[in-house]
């Protein structure tokens, strides 16, 4: 049973390196063939690619707190340090969901540590009005909202245990 979880940890710290790879890697593509602000047509009426960057959270939030995100990356690090170290977690579908989330708060700390505290964003969206983001902003929210989901809706064995 232990080389299994090994396996499935190390599995975890490959998806999470791929997540960073992919985000450094669509960030590089965009700022070495994108002026600042160019962008590029649509694509399938989607989503256009402009070249933004911005020193803040979502929406803009905490603009020029590069310490603050750094501290709260590290503070999340350590939180999931502690709980494997704990073994608080037991399922598969929370352990994807908190690599998809490391892997995109690495890439954006990654940027704001090497490029004056700005993140690199480029995917904007055409059908909605909504800030411009990146590939990492993709897997932080994807995790956290199939994470909530998961947690809501169909993790009955923590449900079950609160109710005794």
């Amino acid at each position: 049973m232990k080389k299994k979880n090994t396996v499935f940890y190390i599995l975890l710290a490959l998806f999470v390196v791929a997540i960073v790879a992919l985000d450094q890697w669509t960030k590089y593509l965009v700022e070495s063939g994108l002026a600042l602000y160019e962008h590029r047509p649509s694509i399938l009426g989607i989503f256009h690619i402009t070249h933004t960057r911005n020193d803040g959270g979502a929406w803009g939030s905490f603009g020029g707190q590069t310490w603050l995100f750094i501290l709260v990356m590290v503070a999340f690090v350590a939180l999931l340090a502690y709980a494997v170290w704990k073994k608080w977690l037991s399922k598969k579908v929370e352990w994807i969901c908190l690599a998809a989330i490391l892997g995109g708060g690495l890439g954006n700390v990654i940027d704001r540590l090497f490029k004056d505290g700005l993140v690199t964003d480029m995917i904007c969206l055409d059908f909605m009005n909504f800030p411009v983001f990146n590939v990492a902003d993709c897997f932080i929210t994807c995790g956290c909202i199939l994470l909530m989901i998961y947690v809501i809706f169909f993790d009955r064995e923590k449900k079950e245990k609160t109710e005794e």
